[in-house]
Formats: C-alpha cells, sequence, structure tokens
C-alpha cells in the first residue's frame, strides 16, 4: 500500500502484515504527485442471539439470529492524496471517501451513505515535525485500533445496518474517531517521537453548541530489527458545559499499550482508564449493537467512570502467509444516573491469508458478551441487560 495513502487503509495493511504494500497508483502532475488507493470488502455474517438480545419481549433487539451481507470493520474506501516539496516545506493534503456494502435499510433498494471522514492537509519538515489541519482519525486510542487485528475483518457488531462493524470497539478500546483537528506530529528521534493536537469538541446532548475543544496526546517509542515492537502512552480531556438540570463534567483518560513481532509470532496488550469517556443515556440501548457499544465518546449527559484493555497474540505461518490471531478485551462504564453498571467483553478468533499481494480472505468468530443496567430505559428488560451475541464471519478485503 503506497506510505501516502489514508492512516487506517495503511495502519490496516501495517497491523495485518499484508503483502499489499506498493499497491497504489501514483501520477505525476507538475509538482505534484498525487496517490490513488484505497479498498474495497465484503462479508457474509452469521449473528446468533442469547439473553436479552435473543426475543423482541425483552429488549427489542431482534430476533434469535441475523444473516448479512455487509463491510466489516474499516469500510470500502477510496483516498486521493497528493504531495509535494515548496519553499523548504513538505506540503500535503488527504481526501478519503469511506461507504459500506449494506443498504442502510435492510431491503435490496435501500441506498448506503458516502462518509468523508478524511479532509486534511499537512506542511512541515523532517527536521522539525508536521502540522495537519483538517479532520483526519483522532490521537487518542488510534494505536489501540490501528493494531487490531479485525481491522481486516469484522469482530463485534455485526448484524445491524450500518456502513461498519465495530471490531472491538467498546470491547477493549475507545473509538479514536474522524476529528476536526490542529495537531503536531513531531520527527522521529531514532524510535521516540509523540504527538498532541486541538480536537473538535464534542457535545454531550447538553452542551451542543461545542464551547469547549478537546486536547489529545501520546508519546511512543518504536524499534525494528528480529524483535521489533513499540510502545506507547496517551491522554486526552475535554470539558462538557451543562444546564440548569444537569451539572457539568469533564472528560479525561489515559492509555498504555505495546506490541512486538518477532519470528512470526506478534503480541499487542492495551489498558486504558478515565471519566466520561462512554456514553450514558438509553442511546446506549437504542439498538444492538451499535448501541450497546460503549465505545463512542461523550454520548452521555453525566459522567462515567471507565475502563477496558484487551489482549492479542497472533501467528504468521512461514511460506503459507496466513496469519492466525486470537484476542481477548473489555470495557466497564459506570455512573450514579443513567447506565448503572454496563461491561462489555469479547473473544475473538481469526485466520487471515493473503491469496494475492492485494487480496486477503477472511475468518473470523466472535463471542460478544453484554452485562448490564441503564435506568433511561422505561422497561425492566432493558435496565437489566445480558445476552451473548456469536459471530461467524466469512470474506474478503481487496487493497489496492
Amino acid at each position: 500500500m503506497n506510505k501516502n495513502l489514508s492512516m487506517a487503509v495503511a495502519g490496516a495493511v501495517l497491523a495485518m502484515g499484508a503483502s499489499a504494500a506498493n499497491a497504489g497508483i501514483t501520477i505525476p502532475a507538475g509538482d505534484w504527485t498525487i496517490d490513488i488507493g484505497g479498498n474495497v470488502n465484503a462479508y457474509y455474517t452469521h449473528t446468533k442471539y442469547s439473553g436479552d438480545l435473543k426475543s423482541d419481549t425483552k429488549g427489542a433487539f431482534g430476533n434469535k439470529s441475523a444473516n448479512q451481507i455487509s463491510t466489516g470493520l474499516l469500510p470500502s474506501a477510496v483516498g486521493i492524496g497528493g504531495k509535494t516539496r515548496q519553499n523548504d516545506l513538505d506540503i500535503a493534503f488527504q481526501f478519503t471517501f469511506f461507504t459500506g456494502s449494506d443498504s442502510g435499510t435492510g431491503t435490496a433498494f435501500g441506498s448506503n451513505s458516502l462518509n468523508i471522514r478524511q479532509a486534511y492537509m499537512t506542511f512541515g519538515d523532517k527536521s522539525w515535525g508536521t502540522i495537519k489541519m483538517g479532520r483526519d482519525l483522532g490521537i487518542f486510542g488510534s494505536d489501540a485500533i490501528l493494531s487490531d487485528m479485525t481491522l481486516l475483518g469484522v469482530g463485534a457488531g455485526a448484524g445491524n445496518n450500518g456502513s461498519s462493524t465495530l471490531g472491538r470497539i467498546g470491547s477493549g478500546y475507545q473509538y479514536a474517531d474522524w476529528k476536526g483537528q490542529i495537531s503536531y506530529a513531531s520527527p522521529n528521534w531514532n524510535g521516540f517521537s509523540f504527538n498532541a493536537g486541538l480536537m473538535e469538541g464534542y457535545d454531550n446532548a447538553i452542551d451542543s453548541t461545542q464551547h469547549n475543544l478537546g486536547y489529545e496526546g501520546k508519546v511512543g517509542y518504536e524499534w525494528a530489527g528480529d524483535f521489533a515492537g513499540k510502545v506507547w502512552a496517551g491522554a486526552l480531556y475535554n470539558k462538557h458545559e451543562g444546564n440548569a438540570t444537569v451539572r457539568g463534567y469533564k472528560t479525561e483518560g489515559w492509555e498504555i499499550g505495546g506490541k512486538v513481532d518477532v519470528a512470526g509470532f506478534g503480541l499487542v496488550g492495551y489498558y486504558y482508564d478515565g471519566q466520561g469517556l462512554s456514553g450514558a443515556s438509553s442511546t446506549r440501548l437504542a439498538g444492538y449493537p451499535g448501541g450497546l457499544n460503549g465505545g463512542v465518546n461523550f454520548l452521555g449527559v453525566s459522567e462515567t467512570d471507565d475502563k477496558g484493555g484487551y489482549v492479542q497474540a497472533t501467528y504468521t505461518i512461514p511460506n503459507v502467509g496466513t496469519k492466525l490471531g486470537v484476542s481477548w478485551g473489555e470495557s466497564k462504564s459506570s455512573a450514579d444516573v443513567g447506565i448503572g453498571d454496563f461491561k462489555n467483553k469479547s473473544w475473538i478468533v481469526g485466520a487471515y491469508h493473503p491469496l494475492t499481494k492485494s487480496l486477503n480472505l477472511v475468518a473470523e468468530y466472535t463471542h460478544n458478551k453484554i452485562e448490564g443496567t441503564n435506568a433511561d430505559n422505561a422497561t425492566a428488560a432493558q435496565q437489566a441487560m445480558d445476552g451473548k451475541a456469536k459471530t461467524l464471519s466469512l470474506g474478503a478485503i481487496l487493497f489496492f
């Protein structure tokens, strides 16, 4: 994959070690070099529900099972970027358009949506760093999602209309999300680097006028060789305003993670902790799995206590290229009002086979369990949740 493609696509290749390198389309255009690339993916998913997720009489989350053809955690995308060198500055831009295979309405005659998740420019120099302005993936949680093996697959969240699934968003890490930002990335000093940025302020259904910016930062150290790896730590902060009936609160959190690769084996470990990171309103239970993920920031109107993490082990079979992986993760949230205590955990096993340098076949099995309470919901069944979703996924992802 060309190095100037979107972070999501390039990150997916790097996370899985796929052999799609050098697959982009590069076009000289005067002083500029234009890069075009992306991915197309589709999966058949069969999800079986049990417990409070199973029947309409206990939470209105659907039937006993669901079959679907959809994109996975990484939506299909096409990215257009350009770069040039002017007045001792490296200048670049990126636009990436994302969409899904699902019709979005549950019918063959529906239409899906087009989401422009990336639209940004950068300028800088390797001697002092790079400034980014526009919309791109957030800093906090970015390494967690880019290290997730399900970025080339499905993970949790199948069986629901939408342009993507969840991977292990909400059952191991918070969603980094695509945010308007002005951020800075340092040079690489013998493996050490850091990022910091002002982020678009998220509203929490009370401060909908977005009075406050968010702040995110991360430091990391990366090394190469036979025993390659990376360690990182990050933090975020966002203040939320209140009103006459709801007090204001703060979103703040920290994260730490690391990954190593040696002799075909890969290991990832990640943990986060904080307050106000997750939703705390009935939107959490608006429909499984999207409203139950517990991993989308700032949806609530009260402060939550949040923590979670995941571990992942992979092995790439020599001379074959198939990557086998298993991961476990969990996210917990609690609050005095709204959601009460909420837990979302999942086991995921997967096989990712490079049929060609551009095409990867994928097979996954996900066991997702949800437990919790939500006093905002009208029915007792929705206030006390205890259910499972087991998903088998088969499909392919093509990089170009």
